[in-house]
C-alpha cells in the first residue's frame, strides 16, 4: 500500500507540474495575446486625408475663392504622432501617439509651396497606454530638454496645379526636421485636398532612432521595438 501512495502522489506531482509550466506558457504568450487583441483594442489608423469632407463641402452654399495665393495657417484638427512596431512578449502590435498642439503655416505662390514650417508640443504627445508615455516622455525623447519638434520646407513645394475640390494631388516635400534637439534633412510625399476653403495636408517621414540620437524604445525582456518608425501628420490649414 505504501508503495502504490507513493506512485500516486508522483503521478499527481508530475501532473501538477506539468500543469503549472502549462499556465505558465499560457500567462506569457497568451496574456499579452489577449492585452493586445481584445482589452488593449486596435490602433488608431494612418492619418490621411477625408475625400468626403470635400464631397460635402463642394455641395456647400458658402462661397469657395479659387484664388489660393497667400499664407494658410495650421488650424484645429490638426495631428501628428509617431507609429513604431513592437513585440510586446512575443506578440506583434503597433505604438500610436499623437497630439493636436501644432502650430505653424505656409505661404503658397501660384501652384507653389514657397515657404511652411510647423512646430509640434512633444510633451503633449500621448498614446493609449500610460506607461508607454512615460518612457517616451522620459528616458526616449528626454521632452523636459527638447520640447519641440520642428520641420522647416528648405525648397518649394510644386504641385502642378492648384488643388481643385475634392481632388487629390501629390507632391515631394524637403525640409530640417528637428527631433530630440537634432536636426536632419529629409524628403517624403505629401498630398493635398481641398474641402472648401480649408486645405488638408497629409504625409509620413521615415524616422531612423540613431539619426536623431533617440535612446532605443526597447526594454529587455518585455518589449523589443524597431530601430525606426514613422513620423506622420494631417495639417488643416485656413486663412
Amino acid at each position: 500500500m505504501g508503495i502504490v501512495r507513493k506512485l500516486g502522489f508522483r503521478k499527481r506531482w508530475k501532473a501538477w507540474l506539468i500543469g503549472g509550466v502549462a499556465a505558465i506558457v499560457v500567462l506569457a504568450v497568451g496574456g499579452p495575446f489577449v492585452y493586445i487583441h481584445f482589452l488593449n483594442g486596435n490602433e488608431p489608423a494612418a492619418l490621411k486625408l477625408d475625400a468626403s469632407k470635400a464631397t460635402s463641402s463642394s455641395s456647400s452654399s458658402t462661397p469657395v475663392s479659387n484664388n489660393v495665393n497667400g499664407t494658410w495657417k495650421i488650424g484645429s484638427g490638426s495631428q501628428t504622432g509617431y507609429r513604431v512596431h513592437e513585440v510586446l512578449i512575443g506578440q506583434s502590435t503597433t505604438a500610436v501617439g499623437r497630439t493636436g498642439s501644432i502650430t505653424g503655416s505656409i505661404v503658397i505662390s501660384g501652384t507653389n509651396v514657397t515657404k511652411g514650417s510647423f512646430s509640434v508640443d512633444m510633451t503633449t504627445v500621448t498614446s493609449n497606454k500610460s506607461q508607454r508615455d512615460k518612457q517616451f516622455q522620459g528616458r526616449i525623447m528626454q521632452t523636459s530638454t527638447y520640447p519641440k519638434a520642428t520641420f522647416t520646407l528648405t525648397k518649394p513645394i510644386t504641385f502642378g496645379s492648384v488643388p481643385a475640390a475634392g481632388k487629390t494631388i501629390s507632391a515631394t516635400a524637403t525640409g530640417d526636421l528637428t527631433l530630440h534637439g537634432t536636426t536632419k534633412s529629409v524628403t517624403f510625399t505629401v498630398q493635398a485636398l481641398r474641402s472648401g476653403n480649408i486645405i488638408e495636408v497629409q504625409g509620413s517621414i521615415p524616422v531612423a532612432f540613431s539619426d536623431y540620437k533617440i535612446s532605443s524604445p526597447s526594454l529587455s525582456g518585455f518589449v523589443t521595438v524597431d530601430n525606426h518608425g514613422t513620423l506622420e501628420f494631417l495639417l488643416h490649414l485656413g486663412r
